[in-house]
């Protein structure tokens, strides 16, 4: 597949010298569902603000949909749809009415419009209440509607700047649903941010993981989880024996690697449920006793830890938690 998006060394400093997105290189091949994973401030939106023409870069080279962004801006913004954050939508007006006035910024008109509006409508599901104003749908349906508007025009590239922030779990699924027809089925190309782990881990075909405007790994969620070496073993400890017990774990053979975390250590390990018996029996003989232990298969915020030392802490990985806790 050709590449769809290519950037090269982009990098945008805010006029107050934030350097927000760092020197970042990297590919989008046609009909790929490619996301950006990173926690809040990492330099997701403005990447997305560049490619679609709504930022000016400060320097690097950058080709979206086979057009040079600084020859061709106008090009650019025909031949991709952009979903924000907020929805923008004018909730004075109806579904339709807001579809039709997309399509009409988008210069459709007559049958060709009204054939494309009832094909999104039925899409994404807002058939029964598109004579309603919009000021009267849920925020799922909201962000339906805005994902519709988005598709007027059939663009061949979407880009969604974190489309499922905000949304209960219910309205996120729908979304990832639709999101996964338009990409296996239309074939459309969609670039997406994230700081949500389990959208990225179930959307994207290929991932690129941001951390303060500097890209930090990249390749498929599967990749990206193998070479953490072998399954996780969190161990919650005093922080006062931390560095004793990392030091006596790296002695252990099958260890891959030993990092801080909030409530301890995590030691990547094959085999973790074996290993994990020699793990506890090692630190308890040098007098060391964890509060609480568990195994798990590494996720990709155990790849952000590796590589920026901290967690990415997003919003559903907090409500998981929080459900676990109270289990």
């Amino acid at each position: 597949m050709d590449n769809i998006i290519t950037v090269e060394n982009l990098v945008v400093v805010y006029s107050d010298r934030t350097r927000a997105v760092d020197d970042i290189s990297f590919n989008v091949k046609e009909g790929e569902f490619f996301g950006f994973l990173g926690p809040n401030g990492a330099g997701k939106s403005t990447t997305i603000r560049a490619l679609t023409t709504l930022l000016r870069k400060t320097s690097g080279r950058v080709t979206v949909s086979g057009y040079d962004l600084d020859k061709s801006p106008m090009e650019i913004r025909k031949s991709v749809g952009v979903l924000s954050q907020e929805t923008s939508l004018d909730i004075d007006l109806t579904g339709r009415e807001n579809l039709r006035l997309q399509g009409r910024l988008q210069q459709l008109h007559g049958r060709a419009l009204e054939d494309r509006i009832d094909e999104l409508l039925k899409l994404v599901q807002l058939e029964t209440v598109a004579s309603k104003p919009a000021g009267r749908y849920s925020s799922g349906m909201r962000k339906r509607l805005d994902l519709a508007s988005t598709l007027i025009h059939n663009p061949r590239l979407l880009f969604l700047d974190e489309p499922t922030t905000g949304l209960d779990a219910q309205s996120r699924t729908a979304i990832w649903e639709y999101l996964e027809d338009l990409n296996s089925k239309d074939g459309k190309t969609i670039f997406l941010t994230t700081q949500y782990l389990e959208e990225a881990d179930r959307l994207c075909h290929q991932l690129s993981i941001i951390d303060h405007g500097k890209l930090i790994a990249n390749g498929s969620p599967l990749e990206l989880k193998e070479a953490m070496g072998g399954d996780t073993i969190a161990l919650t400890l005093n922080p006062s024996i931390r560095a004793k017990a990392k030091e006596i774990l790296k002695t252990v053979k099958g260890i891959s690697d030993v990092l801080d975390s909030n409530e301890g250590v995590t030691v990547y390990a094959e085999n973790g449920g074996e290993k994990a018996i020699e793990v506890v029996t090692m630190l308890d003989r040098n007098g060391i006793r964890p509060s609480y232990l568990t195994i798990s298969s590494p996720t990709l915020d155990d790849v952000f830890m590796k590589h920026t030392g901290r967690r990415i802490r997003s919003e559903d990985l907090k409500r998981k938690e929080t459900e676990a806790f109270l289990m």
